[in-house]
């Protein structure tokens, strides 16, 4: 038995190319107003917290290193309310980050965001958890650091390269938070 071969003609032709087109113009412009409406949102939020006052930089001689720690910084949000994201002054932008843990405080480095350091007085706890203003990780995958900045706390979420290090980040930034809240 030999195989039939049914050979088709020609397609039909595309005949309302104007409907087809303005769709697509119209679904173009449904996403762009989509995402403008994203992008108001993110700099009404950063309008709000404008009492938030200018992070602190660094001081020069911070003393030596006690941990180091490359990584991501996934955002920061009000203590205790994981959902919600701190945008002002650049607190809200993912970015990657360098860690460096000394006496005088907790500095954050980050290329192409602002950098900040976090005073060893102003530093308040740390604690090893899931998630973060949207970034919702494994248990114990994302080191969360709180501190006082102005009239709030702040949770700010970091997670290392090698997630092995998270705890021993935590135990270091409790002892040297017991110590400085001894010395007071």
């Amino acid at each position: 038995m030999t195989p039939v071969i049914l050979l088709a003609g020609k397609s039909a032709d595309v005949t309302n190319w104007p409907g087809r087109i303005g769709w697509l113009v119209g679904l173009a412009l449904f996403v762009a107003l989509v995402y403008w409406l994203m992008r108001e949102g993110w700099k009404w939020r950063g309008t709000l917290q404008g009492d938030i006052p200018a992070l602190p930089t660094a001081p020069d001689g911070t003393g030596p290193v006690k941990l180091s720690m490359s990584g991501r910084y996934h955002g920061s949000t009000t203590a205790g309310q994981w959902l919600d994201r701190i945008v002002a002054h650049g607190l809200g932008t993912r970015s990657r980050a360098e860690l460096t843990l000394t006496d005088a405080g907790l500095e954050v480095e980050r290329p192409g965001a602002n950098d900040f350091f976090v005073p060893a007085a102003a530093l308040r706890g740390a604690r090893l958890d899931k998630g973060i203003a949207g970034k919702v990780l494994t248990e114990g995958g994302l080191l969360v650091v709180t501190w006082a900045h102005g009239d709030r706390l702040i949770d700010s979420g970091f997670r290392s390269d090698r997630s092995a290090e998270h705890t021993e980040w935590a135990d270091a930034l409790n002892k040297m938070i017991d110590h400085t809240e001894g010395a007071r």
